[in-house]
Parts: C-alpha cells; sequence; structure tokens
C-alpha cells in the first residue's frame, strides 16, 4: 500500500457521514492532495471535523487539528459578511454611493459608483491603472489611494469582471471608513472574537510556524496569460504578485489583503457559514439579525458577461450575488440558492440555508483549475457524498 493510500484521518465524525470522511481519505489516495482539512455543519452542529496529510510539500511535517493555510478567495465570503453585518446593523446602505463613506472615491467620475456595484462585481474597477509590486499590495494606503483616483475600466453597472484582488480593499475600506478599524482588526473583534474562529486577513508573525506550507501543480497564471484574446482588464488583474511564489513570502502572508489572504482552518471558516446557514445565529451567538438579513447575501444582481468568468466559460450564465458566488453551475450542491465563495487551489466555503447545512474544505495544495465553474474533483465528490448522506439522514427521522 502506497503512503497517500494509508494517510491517516484524524478527527470526529458523526457515523452517519462515515461516507463524506471516506471521500475526503480518497483525494489523498487517488486525488494526489498533500493536507487538507474538512469540516461539516448541519443544523448548526458539526458533524464533520477531520484532517490529514501533510503541511508542507516535502511531507515532513503533519497537518494537525489547528493547521491554518491560505485559503485565497475564500478570504472574500468573510470580508462580505463584515459588510453585511454593519448593512444589517444601519450603518451600510449598500444602494449608496461608495463616496458616502469615502470621499476620496468620488475621483474620476467615480461619485455615483454604489456599494452594491462593487459587492457584484460591476465596478469597473477590477485591475489597478498600472501594474502592481508587492510592496505595493502589502500598502493598504498605497492600494486605496490608487483606487480611490483612477477611472473605471468599463462603465459600471453595463457588464461585470471578477474583482479577484481589488474586491478587498474597495470592500475594506468602506468597512474602515465606518467602523474606524481595519478590516483584519473588525474580523477578529466581530466575528473571530465571539465565534471562536482560528481565522485571520493577514497571518500574524507568531501564527506562521503551525501555517501549512503551499504547493502548486503548475503556475495558473502563466497559463492564462498565454490565453488568446484576453480582455486588457484581465490581463491587468494577472500582473502582479498573485499565487505561488508570492504567496509563501512573509510580507505577502502579513499583509492586509481581505479578497485573497486570509488563513484559517476549515473548522473556522464552516462556522462563518453555519452562521448564514442558520438565520443569522450559531450556539446562540448572532451575528446577523434573521433569514432577510442572510437573504441579502445571496440577492442575485443581474446575469451579464463577466470578462474573466466567462473568458473560460462563454456560455455560462453568470450572476454575482451580494460579495458571494451564486450557486448557479451546482458546484455547492443541489440547492440553487446556496451561496459561498471558492478560492484559487481548491479551498471554499458554502452555506445552504434550506438544509440548514454548511461546508468547508482547505487544501495546501493548489490545483488549476480547481475554482471552475464545474469543481474540482477533490471537493465536488465531498459536496455531493454530503448531501448524499444528508438526504439518507432525513428519510429516517419522525415525520
Amino acid at each position: 500500500m502506497s503512503q497517500r493510500a494509508s494517510t491517516a484521518v484524524h478527527g470526529t465524525w458523526n457515523p452517519r457521514f462515515t461516507p463524506v470522511v471516506d471521500e475526503f481519505r480518497q483525494n489523498f489516495a487517488r486525488r494526489g492532495e498533500i493536507g487538507a482539512c474538512l469540516t461539516v455543519y448541519h443544523d448548526g452542529t458539526p458533524v464533520v471535523d477531520v484532517w490529514a496529510g501533510h503541511a508542507d510539500p516535502g511531507r515532513t511535517r503533519p497537518w494537525e487539528r489547528d493547521t491554518p493555510v491560505c485559503v485565497f478567495s475564500a478570504t472574500k465570503g468573510v470580508t462580505a459578511l463584515c459588510a453585511h453585518l454593519l448593512a444589517d446593523r444601519g450603518e451600510l446602505d449598500f444602494d449608496a454611493p461608495v463616496a458616502r463613506y469615502w470621499p476620496e472615491f468620488a475621483a474620476a467620475g467615480k461619485e455615483w459608483i454604489s456599494v452594491r456595484s462593487v459587492l457584484a462585481h460591476q465596478a469597473g474597477l477590477a485591475a489597478t491603472p498600472r501594474p502592481v509590486t508587492l510592496e505595493d499590495v502589502c500598502d493598504w494606503e498605497r492600494m486605496t489611494t490608487m483606487l480611490a483616483a483612477m477611472h473605471p475600466w468599463w462603465e459600471p453597472g453595463t457588464l461585470s469582471c471578477y474583482h479577484a484582488n481589488t474586491f478587498g480593499w474597495l470592500v475594506g475600506e468602506v468597512i474602515r471608513r465606518i467602523s474606524g478599524l481595519p478590516v483584519s482588526e473588525f474580523v477578529q473583534r466581530e466575528l473571530a472574537g465571539p465565534l471562536g474562529l482560528d481565522f485571520f486577513i493577514g497571518l500574524p508573525p507568531a501564527e506562521r510556524t503551525r501555517a501549512a506550507e503551499l504547493d502548486e501543480e503548475h503556475p495558473a497564471v502563466a497559463d492564462m496569460q498565454r490565453t488568446e484574446n484576453i480582455p486588457d482588464v484581465v490581463a491587468a488583474m494577472l500582473a502582479g504578485p498573485w499565487g505561488l511564489p508570492y504567496a509563501s513570502r512573509p510580507a505577502w502572508q502579513a499583509a492586509e489583503i481581505p479578497a485573497v489572504n486570509g488563513h484559517g482552518t476549515a473548522r473556522s471558516l464552516a462556522r462563518v457559514y453555519a452562521v448564514l446557514a442558520c438565520d443569522g445565529e450559531v450556539d446562540g451567538i448572532r451575528i446577523l439579525s434573521g433569514r432577510p438579513a442572510v437573504d441579502r447575501c445571496r440577492e442575485g444582481q443581474g446575469r451579464m458577461h463577466d470578462l474573466f468568468i466567462n473568458m473560460a466559460a462563454p456560455d455560462f450564465p453568470m450572476e454575482w450575488g451580494l460579495g458571494y458566488t451564486l450557486n448557479i453551475g451546482g458546484h455547492y450542491g443541489p440547492n440553487r440558492r446556496a451561496f459561498g465563495f471558492t478560492g484559487y487551489g481548491g479551498s471554499f466555503g458554502f452555506a445552504d440555508p434550506e438544509a440548514r447545512l454548511s461546508m468547508a474544505y482547505a487544501t495546501n495544495l493548489l490545483r488549476w483549475p480547481a475554482d471552475s465553474l464545474q469543481g474540482d474533483p477533490r471537493t465536488r465528490t465531498l459536496v455531493d457524498t454530503t448531501y448524499g448522506c444528508l438526504s439518507s439522514l432525513s428519510k429516517t427521522l419522525p415525520g
């Protein structure tokens, strides 16, 4: 038996969800996984909480219960929840101009761009006007000043383009202007503290020794840059310190990049989404006021051509929620009203309020196209099997 085939799975799970754990094990035996963790919540209770493999590509350091890893764009789901929390409190109006909260943003004809259009990737600010360096993206003031001064790439609201990197500074600066706190501190005060999360936007140096090291099957950014007829804005998006090797550098890890450099465990990400799966509350800790506030997260913002997403899938009917990916492709299971966010390489989290289900996976093997519209085989099988167990469970319940 090979080393991968004999990978031990650690953690706990409800026996009814054993098939999910068996599929998690197969990620190591058959799908080349290095290290990963998986957590599933149902009705506010963890029914699967497992981890396995190694925290380094050399397979010398075991993945532990508290091993955090960079989840890339899955970070956006946490950042978006911060905005929804402020909106739920009446401190943020999604239909208000960004400039109401961030006056400098009104430059270059952007005075009417709404917070809603930013959350929906329709603001025309998917890339900076010049290529950015590692030093740039590690400097919050430099990045927000550049974004505030720039002209949009297109007329906002007429099409979308995934704001893969700029989303975090745009939404994050609005959060900072309202709350007086950087997003990293807002997350700790409003989410991580109350919910007991092991999740950071910007990895503190003291946490670095326990974090997983990343590996990549091949350089995805280089692949995309070679795509024929690549839109100018997408080319500009890719011209920066994204992916490996930058994500392994201490400066990038420690910086505040709320779109892509959240570090944490699947346990923490699934607990965030358990809040959204259970009408805003988990374990008696209320984060949002109720189902209407949750439903606002998945409120469709209109189907339109997305310059980034439709570059890979021209006929895909793309539509964003308010800061979240809608489940149009079924990658978050059979409920098309489920919503979440998948990060580059394969990490993801989502909520299904109708099933009161949340789920998250975090990995250190960056596989492209892991965040394709059809899903990564490592994660798609886990999602499908989880719903299979949920269906079997419902048949055994009284009534």
